[in-house]
């Protein structure tokens, strides 16, 4: 829009000056023609007195070598004439003009031809005839060169007017601009109202606007995620009591069809359970808990998730943390969304990883980074661009809700962290690496 009003306003611009110099043309040819003819007129009544006094004080036949001009100049003329008699004799010339009497009228006025416009001026008491003559193309040259000292300006006056037009079109267009990133940056985290008191008095309505579809809209995920958040806490308390339950019937039944029955009713209650655990974590991260009112050391949140899985799994050994002694990494980011992010990358590798292959490692860097790896076969670029969506769990058999990448990306949004995921690992030919990139995190 911008490019194509910049566009339409110079070529208008431009149109209007040239249709202005090309009027502006016109009427010079029209005013200089008017003076040339005034010009000639004026020469012509001029000539006559003088040449009739020449003749009256010396004789004609004295007074026509006086009177007969040569090139002394050597430049051309622009004016020519001729005296002649009533009978058409020719008696005196400029020397610019023919040997021959003008193809014109003996009567005073104006009269032309295809070359010349002439003026004859007439002496009644001698019968004198005097005809000057100018030609149009002396008149042409005139307009020619008036026309083209209109037309250069242009040349450069319309790229200025170009340049000019560009800087204040993209000025006066800058607010839109503005709106239009401030509507880009609202999200589920952010739905603060756009502050319409700054903008132009055309753009507050449509501010004003979309500040009333944030408000119905924020009421509306505000209840989702109420009523996610509720609904998954509410869950949990009767899924762990029914799973403690079902445990006990395991315990007590002695057929094995049976406890085969109940170890399945075991395990869609664990992935129960654990889906009600997902799902209160994604209502936390929808409601921005990524951010922290003062600087935080993440470090010992790394210690206390990596030593708490270590104390759930049957293998301590198969999940290893590598932090040399030294390394910190503190930032203003919340504690809990942080231990969230962890929990999730980790439970991911140990469920989705090859125990076989390599062990899960967690790599606390310099630099704000921490890797988490694990070994697995190597996954194709769609396949890391689909497991990152919500419900998306790729090529796997391991039990899974497909939240937690979707729950850590949103968080590390919130945390202005970027989360990369690598197939191959770093340093390796196989296996799979989550990369969190904290870039102004201090370490």
């Amino acid at each position: 829009m911008t490019r194509q009003l910049i566009f339409s306003i110079t070529a208008m611009m431009a149109l209007l000056w040239l249709l202005a110099v090309g009027l502006g043309t016109v009427v010079m040819n029209d005013e200089l023609n008017e003076t040339f003819d005034g010009a000639l007129q004026d020469t012509a009544e001029r000539l006559v007195p003088l040449i009739v006094g020449e003749f009256e004080h010396y004789g004609p036949q004295e007074a026509l070598p006086r009177l007969q001009t040569s090139r002394a100049s050597g430049y051309r003329e622009y004016l020519i004439y001729q005296v002649r008699d009533s009978s058409g004799r020719l008696l005196i010339r400029s020397h610019d003009a023919p040997d021959k009497p003008f193809e014109t009228p003996l009567k005073r006025g104006f009269w032309k031809d295809s070359k010349y416009q002439y003026f004859t001026a007439f002496d009644a008491p001698t019968g004198i005839y005097v005809q000057v003559a100018d030609k149009f193309r002396n008149r042409d040259e005139a307009v020619r060169e008036g026309a083209v000292a209109l037309f250069v300006p242009l040349a450069l006056l319309i790229p200025v007017s170009g340049i000019a037009i560009w800087l204040l079109v993209r000025r006066t267009v800058q607010p839109i601009g503005d709106l239009r990133r401030d509507i880009e940056s609202k999200d589920g985290g952010n739905m603060e109202p756009i502050d319409a008191t700054a903008l132009p008095r055309e753009l507050q309505p449509i501010a004003l606007s979309v500040n009333l579809l944030m408000t119905r809209l924020r009421t509306a995920l505000d209840a989702e995620r109420e009523f996610t958040s509720n609904s998954a806490h509410e869950l949990r308390t009767p899924i762990a009591g029914a799973l403690a339950q079902t445990q006990m019937l395991i315990a007590e039944l002695g057929n094995d069809a049976n406890r085969q029955r109940a170890g399945q009713i075991e395990t869609s209650l664990r992935r129960l359970s654990h889906l009600a655990e997902k799902l209160l974590q994604l209502s936390r991260a929808e409601a921005g808990i990524g951010m922290a009112d003062r600087q935080t050391e993440l470090t010992g949140v790394v210690d206390m998730v990596v030593t708490d899985f270590q104390r759930s799994i049957a293998a301590p050994d198969r999940l290893i943390l590598h932090r040399n002694a030294g390394t910190r990494l503190a930032g203003p980011y919340s504690e809990d969304a942080f231990a969230i992010v962890l929990r999730n990358l980790i439970e991911n590798a140990l469920v989705h990883g090859d125990p076989r292959k390599n062990p899960v490692e967690v790599f606390v860097e310099d630099g704000g980074m921490v890797r988490i790896v694990n070994g697995s076969p190597i996954l194709t670029e769609s396949e890391l661009i689909a497991i990152r969506k919500r419900f998306s769990r790729g090529k796997t058999e391991a039990a899974g809700s497909g939240l937690g990448l979707s729950i850590v990306d949103r968080l590390l949004g919130q945390m202005n962290a970027r989360l990369v995921l690598l197939s191959p690992a770093t340093g390796r030919d196989n296996g799979f690496e989550a990369r969190i990139h904290f870039p102004n995190l201090s370490s």
